[in-house]
């Protein structure tokens, strides 16, 4: 076993190599013990070694053996469905309006007419700002990640045959919006990545650039 330690009684030291073989110099009245993941063995008196250059332990390892782990591939349903409980709050917000409240006078509201919560909550613009911009924030990204998944790099990869920095352009210039994603067969996005892929080699071979985003009707 290798970086088994040895160790003498008078304080000296080494560790096994790769092969389990260690050089250690000792004199008559030391004593060797090894240690491995600091669980040493008993002592050994060097005068009870009947042969000093080839002593061999045996030492007793316990094999912790961990639970099978799978890694499976981003599941963008599971992610999303996560995204929204995580950020429930703000999915679901809504911009206060003015209700009628119910309550007894004497329970600290209006009595019948407005409800003093929805009035505060109702002038707490720069809250409500925040939260509605979060709130749109959170919705854009869920629809980037759904054309993401559908207009995928694998996919786009095999369909066009592009690679390295050609597919981060194409990419870049030929994804799809989101409502057009959305409501597009499986076939009919393939058809498209088929075709912009022939205009983009088409435009290459030309010698021409491609800059930013294509703009197009679908």
């Amino acid at each position: 076993m290798s970086n088994v330690s040895v160790l003498s009684s008078n304080g000296r030291g080494t560790v096994t190599d790769s092969m389990g073989h260690y050089s250690i110099v000792v004199s008559e009245d030391d004593s060797l013990y090894f240690s491995y993941l600091g669980k040493p063995t008993p002592k050994y008196a060097v005068t009870s070694i009947p042969a000093v250059y080839q002593f061999d332990v045996s030492l007793h390892v316990n094999v912790t053996t961990l639970k099978e782990v799978r890694v499976t591939p981003r599941n963008y349903k599971r992610d999303s469905i996560q995204n929204r409980l995580d950020y429930a709050k703000a999915f679901d917000f809504q911009k206060p309006g003015l209700g009628i409240s119910s309550s007894p006078p004497g329970s600290g509201s209006f009595g019948v007419g407005l409800d003093l919560d929805q009035l505060i909550n109702a002038f707490r613009f720069r809250r409500n700002r925040s939260m509605a911009a979060f709130r749109d924030r959170l919705v854009l990204e869920e629809q980037e990640k759904y054309v993401e998944n559908k207009f995928s790099r694998a996919k786009v990869r095999k369909v066009t045959g592009l690679t390295g920095p050609d597919i981060d352009t194409f990419m870049r210039y030929y994804s799809p919006p989101y409502e057009y994603v959305q409501i597009a067969t499986e076939y009919e996005l393939l058809d498209y990545m088929k075709r912009a892929g022939e205009q983009y080699k088409r435009i290459k071979n030309l010698g021409g650039k491609i800059y930013g985003k294509k703009e197009e009707e679908y």
